[in-house]
């Protein structure tokens, strides 16, 4: 029986109530992303704000660039380095066999970003289905204002527990003969190049298929049932019988499609971590606009 990476917000409200030893950290790795009015319009910024606004109550707000990205990275959310992340887990008091619930108020995709993360270090961690509205929906509390900062542990040494990146040379020497099926996460109007885009161009990589990782939550934020989300990979023609390889704008979007395809027991995934912000660069790789 293939485990869910996602906890319900009642699931989640009573392991907090449980006994001690038991209990997740929480994070909230929320990050707000704005949307481009012209081509090369990137901005984006912590949501720290909203977290002090309104939160889980003994959640530890998280800043996915500052805290969970290389900063000497080409791209702006470059993964770090397993021990990189380790070190971090441990100042925020979480340890090798701490269980983590992630959580965001900004449809899932940055949860689904620490989740991937923590996934490849082999430490457990789960999304919470719906977010903080799911949480507050459920009749669950919600804090506001600053939390006691966490104890912090000890590192230990970390490793990558499994293979979870596709390089931007792998892609641009795939030949067209190449099995596995490359997805791109982004919505229909940005992978047409309809949109304006973050990057300097529009466009999508040759021989990439859309599924948008939007289209597989509900208007609530909680994640579609298992047969709708299969049709939409089955559409494009994954099937999971192959390695996927993921990719969208800057590597966050694109582990939202890994959640939902380990959500269905496919987890043979690899995930192009510098996206289009880092292909579209690259004025010798093609993009193509079907708009």
């Amino acid at each position: 029986m293939t485990t869910s990476p996602f906890i319900t917000a009642h699931q989640l409200a009573d392991l907090l109530e449980g006994p001690e030893a038991a209990r997740p950290a929480v994070l909230d790795a929320s990050y707000l992303l704005g949307k481009p009015s012209f081509d090369g319009d990137y901005h984006s910024s912590s949501a720290i704000d909203g977290w002090m606004a309104r939160h889980l109550p003994g959640s530890v707000y998280v800043d996915i660039q500052a805290q969970f990205s290389d900063p000497e990275g080409a791209t702006h959310y470059t993964h770090p380095e397993p021990q990189a992340i380790a070190d971090e887990l441990a100042r925020l008091g979480i340890g090798a066999d701490t269980p983590v619930v992630i959580y965001d108020t900004t449809q899932t995709m940055f949860a689904a970003r620490l989740w991937y993360l923590l996934d490849w270090i082999g430490v457990h961690a789960r999304v919470l289905d719906g977010g903080l509205a799911a949480w507050a929906a459920g009749g669950h509390p919600v804090g506001s204002g600053p939390s006691p900062a966490p104890a912090a542990v000890p590192s230990w040494p970390a490793t990558a527990a499994h293979e979870a990146w596709v390089t931007k040379e792998e892609l641009a020497s795939r030949s067209a003969t190449d099995g596995r099926p490359l997805v791109c996460g982004l919505p229909a109007t940005s992978f047409s190049g309809a949109d304006p885009t973050r990057y300097s161009r529009r466009g999508h990589i040759p021989g990439s298929v859309n599924v948008s990782s939007r289209d597989l939550f509900s208007a609530d934020g909680t994640v579609r049932g298992e047969r709708e989300l299969r049709d939409a990979y089955l559409t494009e023609g994954v099937t999971g019988t192959e390695e996927v390889l993921l990719y969208c704008g800057g590597g966050i979007t694109a582990t939202a499609n890994a959640l939902t395809l380990a959500e269905l027991g496919i987890t043979a995934v690899r995930i192009y971590d510098g996206s289009l912000e880092e292909w579209a660069a690259d004025d010798t790789l093609p993009l193509e606009i079907s708009a």
